[in-house]
């Protein structure tokens, strides 16, 4: 293995959950026709992005990606996190205009749209700090 080749596997893999996420999305909202709710755009805003910025950084095997990428998985971490917690509460209202407390769908009982968007910014985060750890290796 190359010096530079667990940089770009690594990248690779947060590259890759950022597409299957963005993908996902619009799967949801254009083949399913389920309308995103305004912290779904939010999601969506901070997600999108994370597919060309890491995958150029993947391609280059910049470990430096952390420091653009993290702000935006930490970020759309929180507002899924937000999300995910409205869908939970029986009392709580969304102070924007979309139906964010609503549960457009349901996969394995458990996870919900939010709840899928918390898990991949989440993975994206692990990954980006341990890219964040060998840029700070010196590789």
């Amino acid at each position: 293995m190359e010096r530079g080749e667990p940089v770009r596997l690594l990248l690779g893999a947060v590259t890759l959950v950022a597409a299957v996420a963005t993908v996902g999305s619009l799967y949801f909202s254009e083949a399913m026709g389920l309308v995103p709710c305004d912290l779904c755009w939010v999601q969506r805003i901070l997600m999108y992005p994370l597919v060309i910025v890491v995958g150029v950084a993947t391609l280059e095997g910049r470990t430096a990606v952390w420091r653009t990428g993290l702000p935006l998985s930490l970020l759309g971490a929180a507002v899924a996190a937000y999300h995910s917690y409205l869908q939970l509460s029986p009392d709580a209202t969304c102070t924007l205009d979309g139906g964010c407390t609503t549960i457009l769908w349901r996969g394995f009982g458990v996870f919900t749209i939010p709840r899928l968007t918390l898990v991949a910014f989440l993975l994206i985060s692990l990954g980006l700090v341990g890219a964040a750890l060998l840029d700070r290796r010196g590789r």
